[in-house]
């Protein structure tokens, strides 16, 4: 007899079922991913926060916006995901798909990858 893995009742149905009910298996799936301490929520938020200052300044793909633009909006710039070095020395940072460089007297370029 299998149990659920939530609730621990008794699953009916197919054999490879794991949750006795949507509700638990959405229950189950929440506790798994949450966010296991304050430091990873508060970081997410500044990664997810990034993100939309990022999307929000840049529409068309590609633009330019100044530091005191971006900050103003909240922007931190100790937070991305990952760097990309290209093959000319250009150092991009990027928030998932939204990235950005420094360019001369406080200008960035803001750039989105293509998915």
């Amino acid at each position: 007899m299998k149990t659920c893995l939530e609730c621990s009742d008794k699953i009916v149905g197919r054999e490879d079922k794991k949750f006795c009910s949507d509700s638990c298996r959405n229950a189950y799936n929440n506790k798994i991913n949450k966010d296991s301490n304050n430091f990873m929520r508060n970081v997410n938020n500044k990664l997810r926060k990034n993100y939309r200052i990022l999307s929000e300044l840049n529409t068309e793909g590609k633009s330019k916006a100044t530091r005191d633009k971006m900050i103003n909006k909240g922007f931190d710039f100790d937070f991305f995901t990952n760097i990309l070095q290209t093959k000319t020395g250009n150092t991009y940072y990027f928030l998932y798909d939204q990235g950005y460089r420094s360019l001369e007297n406080d200008y960035f370029m803001l750039v989105k990858k293509e998915i």
